[in-house]
């Protein structure tokens, strides 16, 4: 008989990576839902949220407050089916997906033993015929526990942005130890305090996920990263672009706000001709931090707030290209028409880095011509370029900052005019970065030469 030719496994091709997103109420975890979705889907993954099955059920007129101890025995257990159901839906979905996948269930199945005794769980879990160890170990390949913000972020803690959220702050610190607990024997739970600003947070939150996933993007996550802005003077053609890419057609709307400093925004994003739609809500500076809520929405919900878009903005369109270089991801906004005039032409170049402005400048990509950091600029905010008028006449709706203080806003009256010259500067000088040191350094020996 001749022997079996032995061979060294083959990792699979596709990846399937089951997220749970647990934790005290406003932890951020519809936001960090969000921020995750966008991420993974601008590297080509497939992106599916599992709803929060409570949220749901209760949505439809139940009050957990009210339940007496026989009721909430069988909500739980309704809740878990219902649960597992819902998620066994996605997982199917994602089998036969040819891309990889990332499915973020908003709870898990352990949740449910938060809120009840060991016995009346161990019920539950006879009469479903589940083991602890099936429903969470073998369910779930990953759990990130965002911790309320009741605990140490105590000023940020709100229960205005969650319909079916009414606990107060000790109660809420109560389910985020709840919550904790139900999951302490997974064997990958990670868990995101507020130790750092909100940023910070969900930042560390994709982290977490991206390295569980073992995908490399250099330092874009790490806790001293920062955002960076540059101005790019065109791009080559589709097919000559050195490196993969993932375009997406993206729509922004602003719509009018009725609380004092905050910025609320739709966002369409298509892909493939399958559409997402986001909510966002910039809030205003509070303890030296800007807060963004990012929530998923429905297409109808979508539409329903388009009736409420601020005219003195126009829609923002551009092209938004992903891609990565040397295991940094960038992403090009590409604005399109119809737009203002001082959107056209317009290509800006963003990513995240911990490396000092001589180091980023030196490891950008050598393929794009990049002229100008505007990180910071106002001039260069989606906000300011959407606004319909000319700036110099609407110099009072001109951001310079969002802040909910009316002296400092006075006291940091900005300069439209110079705002606008260095917008139009940028869009016709014809320099560029050098992008590579040595040949930065040679050019400056030359010209010492030269004198």
């Amino acid at each position: 008989m001749k022997d079996l030719e032995v061979k060294d496994p083959i990792p699979p091709t596709k990846r399937i990576h089951k997220l749970v997103l647990t934790g005290g109420p406003c932890g951020g975890k519809t936001t960090g839902q969000a921020h995750l979705a966008t991420f993974f889907e601008s590297l080509g993954w497939k992106v599916f949220r599992v709803p929060e099955t409570a949220t749901v059920l209760m949505s439809g007129g139940i009050s957990f407050g009210d339940l007496n101890e026989e009721q909430i025995l069988d909500f739980q257990e309704h809740l878990v089916s219902t649960m597992m159901a819902l998620e066994d839906t996605y997982f199917s979905m994602a089998e036969k997906c040819a891309q990889n996948v990332l499915i973020i269930a908003d709870r898990g199945t352990m949740d449910a033993s938060a809120f009840i005794s060991r016995d009346a769980w161990e019920k539950i879990l006879t009469k479903l015929g589940l083991e602890d160890i099936e429903i969470s170990d073998n369910r779930y390949n990953h759990i990130v526990h965002m911790q309320s913000a009741a605990i140490g972020a105590e000023k940020f803690y709100t229960t205005e942005d969650h319909a079916a959220r009414f606990e107060g702050i000790e109660l809420a610190r109560e389910r985020d130890n709840r919550a904790m607990e139900a999951w302490r024997d997974h064997p990958y739970v990670d868990i995101i305090d507020n130790r750092s600003d909100f940023d910070s947070k969900i930042n560390r939150l994709i982290d977490l996920v991206v390295k569980r996933t073992g995908i490399n993007v250099g330092d874009r996550f790490s806790a001293n990263s920062r955002k960076v802005k540059f101005v790019v003077s065109g791009i080559c053609p589709d097919s000559d672009f050195p490196v993969k890419f993932t375009d997406f057609q993206v729509v922004h709307h602003y719509l009018h706000s009725a609380q004092k400093g905050f910025q609320t925004r739709l966002r369409k994003r298509v892909r493939n001709g399958r559409a997402t739609f986001t909510f966002t809500v910039r809030k205003p500076e509070l303890q030296g931090q800007t807060v963004e809520v990012k929530q998923p929405i429905s297409q109808r919900d979508y539409s329903n707030l388009l009736a409420h878009r601020d005219d003195n903005h126009l829609p923002i369109f551009k092209t938004r290209r992903s891609f990565l270089y040397e295991n940094q991801q960038y992403q090009l906004d590409i604005y399109r028409a119809p737009c203002h005039s001082r959107c056209k032409n317009l290509i800006l170049l963003e990513t995240f880095t911990t490396s000092n402005d001589d180091e980023l400048v030196d490891s950008l990509p050598p393929f794009l011509k990049v002229k100008k950091n505007v990180t910071g600029d106002p001039a260069f905010s989606m906000y300011n370029l959407s606004i319909r008028s000319d700036w110099e006449d609407s110099a009072e709706q001109f951001c310079h900052r969002l802040s909910s203080d009316d002296e400092e806003e006075e006291e940091n009256v900005y300069d439209v005019r110079q705002a606008h010259e260095r917008l139009v500067h940028v869009s016709e000088e014809n320099t560029v970065f050098d992008v590579r040191r040595n040949e930065r350094q040679a050019s400056e020996s030359d010209s010492v030469a030269s004198l």
